[in-house]
């Protein structure tokens, strides 16, 4: 009993990092549609060691769709999502659109699967964004532990995290001051190249990025809405691999050997804490792989019941891609078979 499942933004980094790791989990799929802008319709994108051609999804009748996988951007998504939910499709949103809205489920499977049950107001569950994504993963099960009061986190986002656009500046930039001339930032607010910036997305009247705007807000709506949240979001030189330093205080006494022994049972998570030169993970080593990995687990002697960590995860696979086709499993298992078998 296979599924018809359309790849909205298919031609995109996430649509084509979709595309494989539905193939990669063999996802029980009799079809499966990419879609993309007009622009793009006619060309072709791989799927399972075949060729598919895009089509035109402003176009598309999603009637007999049963998933529809999106990341076409937060705009075309507000209007097209909709139109696929009222088609009967469940949509599975990779953008911004829809993660705050109060009737749309923000899910992350490991660590708020039960929340997929509200898809049937709106047929639509939105994916959080990709920094919020992997934190969640890895405080889980510290929170089930201790119960977590407070999270202060910086992150350090790779240029994949603002699309094929962010990695070409990249590189670009780099090449260029090899070569002895510049290129002119155009995708972020100053050279990225040999740099950091302090700054992603826009401001917000308080002073905060609308990036750290939405890990307050997404931790708090998947986690608990108890906990409070600062984080400061930097875009570093780095194609793909997003890297965050998190410190939480706890309710309750956190032992820094018990949140290892948690860490390492909890689901999407690998721990790589070895306290010796290279024994942590970086963004390098991280690309292609699912896991969040957590390194440099230790307590935080300046707040009671305080503990700090380092964590890395590929953005584009567990904070985009991986994510939707996990939510995308779940239907088929608990939700859309029962449907479909009635």
């Amino acid at each position: 009993m296979g599924y018809r499942v359309a790849v909205a933004g298919a031609t995109g980094a996430v649509g084509r990092e979709m595309l494989n790791i539905l193939a990669e989990r063999n996802f029980p799929a009799d079809e499966v549609v990419p879609l993309a802008s007009e622009r793009s319709a006619g060309s072709t994108v791989e799927f399972a060691g075949k060729k598919l051609t895009v089509k035109d999804l402003a176009k598309f009748d999603f009637k007999g769709i049963d998933i529809g996988l999106f990341s076409p951007g937060a705009k075309v998504s507000a209007v097209h999502a909709p139109r696929a939910a009222a088609a009967g499709a469940v949509v599975v949103d990779n953008t911004s659109q829809f993660r705050y809205d109060p009737e749309i489920p923000l899910v992350v499977p490991e660590v708020n699967p039960h929340a997929i049950a509200g898809y049937t107001k709106r047929n639509i569950i939105a994916n959080p964004n990709c920094s919020t994504m992997q934190m969640v993963v890895a405080l889980k099960p510290l929170h089930d532990m201790a119960k977590i009061k407070r999270i202060v986190v910086a992150t350090y986002q790779s240029t994949g995290g603002a699309g094929q656009a962010g990695m070409e500046e990249l590189e670009s930039q780099t090449h260029a001051l090899f070569h002895g001339s510049s290129v002119a930032p155009k995708k972020f607010q100053k050279q990225i190249a040999f740099n950091v910036i302090p700054h992603i997305d826009v401001f917000m009247p308080d002073g905060s990025t609308k990036e750290e705007w939405k890990m307050v807000q997404e931790t708090k709506k998947i986690l608990d809405p108890a906990i409070d949240v600062i984080a400061t979001c930097v875009r570093v030189p780095v194609f793909v691999g997003h890297s965050e330093a998190v410190v939480i205080e706890c309710e309750k006494p956190i032992a820094v050997e018990a949140a290892r022994a948690a860490l390492e049972k909890a689901p999407g998570v690998k721990v790589v804490d070895e306290r010796k030169d290279g024994g942590y993970i970086t963004p390098l080593e991280c690309a292609g792989t699912d896991p969040v990995y957590v390194s440099r687990i230790r307590a935080d002697a300046t707040v009671k019941h305080g503990l700090a960590f380092w964590c890395v995860s590929d953005n584009l696979r567990k904070g985009a891609a991986l994510n939707a086709v996990q939510i995308a499993e779940e239907l088929a298992r608990g939700y859309l078979r029962k449907a479909k078998a009635a």
